[in-house]
């Protein structure tokens, strides 16, 4: 057995990233496993995996995202940056604790790329967990250093999307 923890990484420009690590929430909570959800980027609390999750047993989730990320040079931008590295703290102290089977860092990824959290942090808080902790990172643009953190990755590729030929987004679907 192994004495590290497993490090799941969903990347990728095509849809269904978010979607996967929510099936491994909802198979841990049907093992009676314990799971916490931290969304870095994400902010609107009415979605239908919001509502779905808060009514797991075993399942919490936490948004700590606001939203879009605006340029760098925005005033808001620095906002976005303290709600990350607070999501960060949180996912960090809830891998330490030993309390979740399941870690999920939801657009951690994005938060890399756009700057509004350090790798380095995010590889320490990772490589804290325990032998019986999964982390799973999600978001586009993984870095080199996640993708080598991860012991599984998979690569989301969009082929087409109905949002391109004129579907609108539709409740159940994409929210």
């Amino acid at each position: 057995m192994s004495q590290r923890a497993r490090v799941l990484l969903f990347t990728g420009e095509g849809k269904g990233k978010t979607t996967a690590a929510l099936g491994m929430v909802l198979r841990a909570c049907g093992h009676g496993l314990r799971s916490i959800v931290i969304q870095f980027i994400k902010s609107d609390s009415s979605t239908g995996e919001i509502r779905a999750l808060r009514s797991l047993p075993g399942a919490r989730i936490e948004q700590v995202g606001l939203g879009f990320v605006p340029q760098p040079d925005a005033p808001e931008f620095p906002a976005h940056c303290a709600a990350a590295q607070k999501g960060l703290a949180l996912a960090a102290g809830a891998i330490e604790s030993g309390d979740y089977s399941l870690v999920v860092l939801d657009e951690i990824c994005t938060a890399v790329s756009y700057g509004l959290v350090q790798e380095q942090a995010v590889c320490e808080a990772v490589e804290r967990a325990g032998p019986d902790c999964c982390v799973v990172l999600t978001g586009r643009g993984a870095t080199h250093r996640l993708l080598a953190l991860a012991d599984t990755v998979t690569q989301m590729q969009c082929v087409k999307h109905g949002l391109d030929t004129g579907h609108k987004a539709q409740e159940g679907v994409e929210f």
